[in-house]
């Protein structure tokens, strides 16, 4: 199923906070801190003159909630969605971009062949990838996190805090890997079902769950978790386990898109709009 949508004006404000002290005080005190600046205030970056672009068309999936679904009205959303509107507004041509769905496995043929112009949709940046393709600057930072029931409060140290008592993780994933890394003090209990870990948690059958933020952050705001459980620490970022970002794919021949699109992307995360539209579909946040 191919969906094309157009894209209209679309604006909004927020608050962003750095990675910084503020970035950490907001951890240690158990607010919802924001995203981590990405981009560098004082680093050079030209804005590009986007008027002679006819047409902009991005590529993404349907099925990738929060960050690509269809809405009760049949209509492509998601934060993927609204970000390539504050993207195409920002480059001042709303009116000629449209994005597309298709499934996740046809995106880079199709962007091969010249069936769009741009893919966001979470392509992985592996050797391979780069090779054939251009990836922009992260636009959000993959990070692992606790969450605990809500009568266990803030961990502030869980490499002390959970010594002996029992994480739940899944089989095989990068968040496994960070613990037995790097808290061999934990009883590390490994589940090959998610539900099964996430039912285990509410009932107390475990002390904790360490894995994705983005799928969490979902969960807790979400009917599934009934309200029983929190992020129980601040996060984790690993790059070299959890990967570099989310990242807008452009081809191998379009460095000047890519460009633009790096551009667009600095001047949204910097004057404060991607926090609106993540804090959209993450009300709890990531970090």
């Amino acid at each position: 199923m191919t969906i094309t949508t157009p894209l209209r004006f679309f604006r909004v404000f927020c608050l962003c906070v750095a990675i910084s002290g503020a970035f950490k005080a907001a951890v240690a005190e158990g607010e919802t801190p924001t995203q981590p600046r990405l981009w560098d205030e004082t680093e050079r970056v030209d804005r590009v003159d986007a008027s002679s672009v006819q047409r902009l068309r991005f590529l993404t999936v349907l099925d990738d909630p929060p960050f690509a679904f269809l809405d009760k009205f049949g209509k492509l959303a998601g934060m993927n969605v609204d970000l390539v509107r504050a993207v195409c507004d920002e480059l001042g041509i709303d009116e000629r971009c449209q994005i597309q769905a298709l499934p996740y496995d046809e995106l880079t043929t199709a962007l091969d062949d010249g069936g769009g112009d741009a893919i966001i949709a979470g392509v992985p940046a592996t050797a391979e990838n780069r090779g054939s393709m251009i990836f922009t600057r992260p636009y959000l930072l993959p990070a692992g996190r606790f969450i605990t029931r809500k009568t266990n409060g803030l961990i502030e140290d869980p490499t002390s805090s959970f010594e002996g008592k029992r994480v739940g993780v899944l089989a095989g994933s990068s968040h496994e890997k960070l613990l037995r890394r790097d808290m061999p003090a934990v009883d590390v209990t490994v589940y090959t079902r998610e539900n099964w870990m996430l039912s285990d948690l509410k009932a107390g059958k475990i002390d904790a769950v360490f894995g994705d933020a983005t799928r969490y952050s979902v969960w807790l705001a979400g009917p599934g978790a009934d309200g029983c459980c929190v992020f129980g620490s601040g996060p984790y970022l690993a790059p070299e386990l959890f990967g570099n970002g989310w990242m807008i794919v452009v081809s191998r021949r379009d460095q000047a898109l890519a460009d633009a699109l790096n551009a667009a992307l600095r001047s949204i995360s910097n004057d404060e709009r991607f926090e609106q539209i993540l804090l959209r579909y993450f009300p709890l946040g990531i970090y």
